[in-house]
């Protein structure tokens, strides 16, 4: 079963947002933020999704007190 896309308490860099998609894809975080430093470059909204995510996606701790109830 593929982990929970929630954003990690740790291994963060500036909100969690690479280190969780690299958790759920199964990839290491230095390689999901290499990749998403390279769309960059290319046209489209990837920095609005990334705010997206940041905003949408549950911390870890947050995602745990939630599953506690």
């Amino acid at each position: 079963m593929a982990a929970a896309l929630v954003r990690p308490t740790g291994n963060r860099m500036i909100a969690g947002v690479c280190a969780g998609l690299a958790r759920r894809f199964g990839t290491r975080p230095a390689t999901m933020r290499v990749i998403f430093l390279l769309s960059c470059l290319l046209p489209g909204p990837q920095f609005l999704v990334y705010l997206a995510l940041w905003v949408l996606l549950p911390s870890e701790d947050r995602a745990s007190g939630a599953a506690a109830w």
